[in-house]
């Protein structure tokens, strides 16, 4: 069974989470059969792709698929983990890529839609980053398509906390394009695509490509790349890392002891 469906009308093509049953979360499978999806529509040359959930969801996608974290003493977030090749996917593809919204938007499903090129949104859109209620250490990466998105001290306080942000203070904060009311979603979200479809693609394609490569000019010296990456060490071989894991597993609430 599919966990996603694609659509596509003359320049424009569609891409929509359908796995109700586990809320869209970013699984394997899934990530697979969106990335699968996203080299179809380029294949075909399409000019815009829209990634949205099915109408009427309470959550558009609850983010990382918990079940597939490594248990113990392995970097729980790597280069090679599913959301981080669909991050990378969605950054370097040549087409613009909307993220239309409604609902929640959890964890890993939060950086994969701030590295969509155009976010619309519902009334009803929230965006967590909520790592730290399992003791998982977002990835470096992660952490700059965060700080692309939106001030370093509202990241901090997303981070720190794990609440959401509403879709007002989304926008407000520029994390995204349009807040809009919920029946007129679709109108404005395929409006834009159509706009942009109507402009020379190779021009898009280069000025998307231009903006990824200033966005990730953030000098780190090797020194400071490898304390980076120490720090995500300390908890992912941490004794809360395991108990973050088997709290999520056991459905209930988990007792971290900072160590």
């Amino acid at each position: 069974m599919s966990l996603i469906s694609t659509s596509r009308d003359e320049w424009i093509g569609t891409i929509t989470l359908d796995n109700a049953e586990k809320r869209n979360a970013l699984s394997s499978a899934l990530i697979n059969e969106l990335c699968a999806a996203l080299a179809a529509f380029r294949d075909d040359h399409l000019r815009a792709v829209v990634l949205r959930a099915k109408p009427g969801v309470t959550v558009w996608s609850a983010g990382f698929n918990i079940d597939e974290l490594p248990v113990g003493h392995r970097d729980p977030l790597g280069w090679d983990d599913p959301v981080r090749h669909l991050v990378r996917e969605i950054a370097r593809y040549p087409i613009p890529v909307i993220a239309m919204v409604e609902g929640g938007v959890w964890g890993g499903a939060c950086e994969v839609v701030l590295a969509c090129d155009i976010i619309v949104i519902g009334p009803t859109a929230t965006f967590a980053i909520t790592p730290a209620k399992l003791s998982v250490p977002y990835n470096i990466s992660g952490m700059l398509t965060f700080l692309n998105a939106a001030p370093a001290c509202i990241v901090r306080e997303m981070a720190f906390t794990a609440k959401p942000v509403n879709a007002a203070r989304a926008f407000d904060l520029g994390m995204v394009n349009h807040v809009v009311p919920i029946e007129e979603l679709e109108a404005v979200t395929y409006g834009i695509a159509k706009d942009i479809a109507a402009n020379a693609p190779l021009a898009v394609s280069v000025m998307k490509e231009q903006l990824r490569i200033l966005e990730g000019a953030h000098p780190v010296s090797p020194e400071g790349f490898e304390r980076l990456q120490g720090l995500r060490r300390v908890v992912y071989d941490s004794q809360d890392y395991l108990e973050g894991l088997r709290a999520f597993k056991e459905k209930r609430k988990p007792v971290f002891e900072g160590k």
